[in-house]
């Protein structure tokens, strides 16, 4: 399952961790129905490598991706545009339904769409210039890749209405306040901090770092009751794996874990 094969994309693996640049720096990394169709791919093939054990998805340039490319839908009409968006939703679905865990790095701008695809992933750290946005109601539109309903849901009715009816743009600083991101660095730090925090998660065992993935994403829209039902299942059945016995293992015995996602 090769990953070297796309136009927009450069796909760079160290260990356990793969790392995805978006390289449409002349556009700001704009979307594109290319670039769309190659990260669903991508993701898609990464959520069935047993190689990979955590992604970084970060952006060339001075942008991490400035929205979508609105030169490409700007003459569609309403079938047409339905169909891009189609795209859209299908590339934030294969991150959000990845197996394994997605830290967004982002560089500098995360706009509109690339907003929507920064909180499409489990973990955001950005660097000290990074601006974040919903800004589609100054072209008289609305978000249409699951910002406005995660907006919500991360930061409260009023701050995202605040957001989301004016259209700034978020300093990494307040994005940082607001508990979108989990880190602000310097530049010329953010992909060491994303790759250190990558590699802490990819040294985890892997059946119970998809599971805590899936069990957050499904949990948080189910009522309580339902969730830490869900939550019990999960722990009943990972207490079988091998990875479990290991790690109980190696805790009695004071040794570091060796894990194999089994």
């Amino acid at each position: 399952m090769s990953m070297n094969h796309y136009d927009y994309i450069k796909v760079e693996q160290d260990g356990g961790v793969a790392t995805l640049t978006l390289l449409r720096e002349a556009k700001l990394n704009a979307m594109n129905s290319a670039m769309m169709a190659e990260l669903t791919d991508c993701f898609r093939r990464i959520h069935e490598r047993a190689d990979v054990r955590a992604a970084i998805l970060t952006g060339s340039g001075k942008a991490f991706m400035a929205g979508a490319d609105i030169e490409e839908y700007s003459g569609f009409d309403l079938g047409a545009f339905f169909a891009f968006q189609n795209k859209g939703r299908d590339m934030y679905r294969a991150i959000e339904e990845c197996a394994k865990p997605v830290i967004a790095a982002v560089n500098g701008y995360a706009l509109g769409g690339g907003f929507e695809l920064a909180l499409a992933c489990d973990l955001i750290v950005a660097s000290e210039k990074a601006k974040f946005g919903l800004p589609e109601v100054k072209l008289g539109l609305v978000p249409g890749g699951g910002g406005i309903q995660k907006a919500l849901r991360a930061v409260g009715p009023y701050a995202a209405k605040e957001m989301l009816m004016t259209g700034r743009f978020l300093s990494a600083g307040e994005a940082m306040e607001l508990r979108i991101v989990n880190e602000v660095t310097e530049p010329e730090r953010l992909l060491p901090a994303a790759a250190s925090l990558a590699q802490q998660i990819a040294e985890k065992a892997p059946l119970a770092v998809q599971a805590l993935k899936k069990l957050v994403n499904e949990g948080r829209d189910a009522s309580l009751e339902t969730a830490q039902a869900y939550d019990r299942s999960y722990l009943a059945s990972l207490f079988y794996s091998r990875d479990a016995q290991e790690g109980i293992a190696a805790f009695v015995e004071k040794r570091d874990p060796v894990f194999t996602g089994k």
